[in-house]
């Protein structure tokens, strides 16, 4: 019997056999099927699967039923937000360029050791191949601890040095803004004055505001921004306004 996923667990799924009611899916992580009902398509009405999904297509989904007994798994479209199905899809990214690099490393340090060998070892240290790779490139003392041949390191250390480049992210989202009281214009900038270098509020028109956050890493900057819209909404509330925050 194949391991199951977890239930809410976002996951990968090939689009491979539709009929009127869904389609059967299989889920590449976990080398097994799992059947996606047409009313999990789309939160409006599906009259034509086919308008949605195409055979051979990879979509992100989340997973809503398990029945290991029947060895039955039910996964969800519509279920999974742009925010799952962006980190989803980077993540794969991820993996993928990971993977490619240390492969390469392996290749040319013609190391007897498997990717998967290297790879459990790395995951035991970092949070996965990329991020080594990146931390390397910054400081390549970081993987002098891992039990990996001295060629292997040299050559990681090599392919760090050539071939990562620190990007440069940006979180977008619009904030809805509005205060009624008579210093209204007052109290919004105000509360919009947060001394912060990395981020970016630009009037749209009221009640909009375009809010841009820049940052080193993905995860990090997320967690810095969440920070900042804490912040404001809690001056929003001290000042009687009202605020919300959408993610783009």
């Amino acid at each position: 019997m194949p391991d199951f996923p977890e239930i809410d667990e976002i996951l990968v799924a090939i689009v491979k056999k539709i009929l009127p009611y869904g389609a059967f899916c299989s889920l590449p992580e976990y080398k097994t099927e799992a059947f996606l009902h047409i009313s999990q398509v789309s939160n409006g009405w599906v009259k034509n699967i086919h308008e949605f999904i195409s055979e051979g297509q990879t979509i992100v989904v989340k997973v809503s039923h398990i029945d290991p007994d029947k060895n039955q798994i039910d996964i969800s479209l519509k279920s999974v937000t742009e925010d799952e199905k962006r980190k989803k899809t980077d993540s794969i990214k991820r993996a993928t360029r990971g993977q490619k690099l240390l492969e390469f490393a392996i290749k040319n340090s013609k190391s007897k050791e498997t990717f998967e060998e290297v790879k459990n070892k790395i995951e035991k240290e970092f949070e996965d191949v990329l991020s080594m790779f990146e931390e390397c490139h910054e400081d390549e003392k970081i993987i002098a601890e891992l039990e990996i041949p001295k060629k292997l390191k040299d050559e990681i250390i090599k392919v760090s040095k050539t071939s990562i480049k620190k990007s440069e992210f940006i979180i977008e989202g619009t904030a809805l803004l509005s205060c009624y009281s008579a210093d209204g214009v007052e109290k919004i900038k105000e509360i919009l004055s947060l001394e912060n270098p990395n981020l970016n509020i630009h009037y749209l028109g009221a009640p909009r505001y375009k809010m841009s956050f820049k940052c080193k890493d993905y995860k990090q900057g997320e967690k810095e921004l969440s920070k900042l819209i804490s912040k404001i909404e809690k001056k929003a509330e001290e000042s009687a306004c009202s605020f919300e925050f959408k993610r783009e």
